[in-house]
């Protein structure tokens, strides 16, 4: 299942890197005050941006054996680093920058994704490879904020549905293009769809149960009387 005939916009792509400079450089905000240890400077800020933006195209890209474009083009690293001065400018006008990083989060994961997969197919990888590179685009981000930052990767540990999310929609656009569907429009559905998810599970709570040693309960047979033997009962 190969689009060949399709190339990803670069104008799409430096879309991606705004929407995760700028979420990045938020949830940088978010944890002032949050965590002891963790005073990160405007240059923090801004890298922390970067990383959001690039991790999972720089990730994706070495996946599929490519040039990583946000190493062969000026203008991601431009387009996210202003991104992420733009959010540490606006924070402070925020009343609450957590719900602005949840919805931004829930845009970066599903633009990223589709990206990615799109990708995949374009380069002729099959709908499971092409899943995966969209999932590891999607959440790759996340995954290079978290180590800087010294925090537990967040998809690896109880949450929303993090993972899911990214896969539900990624598995969506895959399938919408092998039904023929214009992969412009199909990337749009699977940004919807793993936007709408991400955040009803963040709303309602919705997580894969916390891992727990599994328990056996094994009843003791009772001993059977040998043949010939006497069995003495109470009365």
């Amino acid at each position: 299942m190969s689009i060949t005939t399709f190339e990803i916009p670069l104008w799409a792509e430096l879309a991606a890197a705004g929407l995760g400079g700028l979420q990045g450089a938020l949830f940088a905000a978010t944890l002032k005050g949050r965590r002891a240890g963790h005073r990160i400077d405007v240059l923090g800020v801004v890298v922390i941006g970067i990383a959001v933006a690039l991790g999972g195209s720089l990730l994706r890209d070495v996946i599929l054996n490519q040039p990583p474009v946000v190493v062969w083009s000026n203008w991601y690293l431009v387009v996210a680093a202003l991104a992420a001065v733009v959010g540490m400018a606006v924070q402070p006008l925020l009343k609450r920058a957590d719900g602005v990083v949840i919805v931004l989060d829930a845009l970066v994961i599903g633009t990223f994704g589709a990206i990615g997969a799109t990708k995949a197919l374009s380069l002729g990888v099959g709908p499971v490879g092409a899943l995966l590179v969209g999932i590891v685009g999607a959440v790759g981000g996340s995954l290079v904020r978290d180590l800087l930052i010294g925090l537990p990767v967040a998809f690896l540990h109880v949450g929303s549905l993090f993972v899911v999310a990214a896969g539900a929609g990624v598995g969506v656009l895959i399938v919408l293009v092998s039904l023929g569907v214009a992969v412009p429009i199909a990337g749009l559905v699977c940004i919807v769809v793993t936007s709408i998810l991400r955040l009803v599970a963040v709303r309602f709570g919705w997580r894969f149960p916390e891992q727990a040693p599994l328990r056996v309960h094994l009843r003791r047979a009772r001993p059977r009387p040998e043949a010939g033997s006497t069995v003495l009962t109470h009365s």
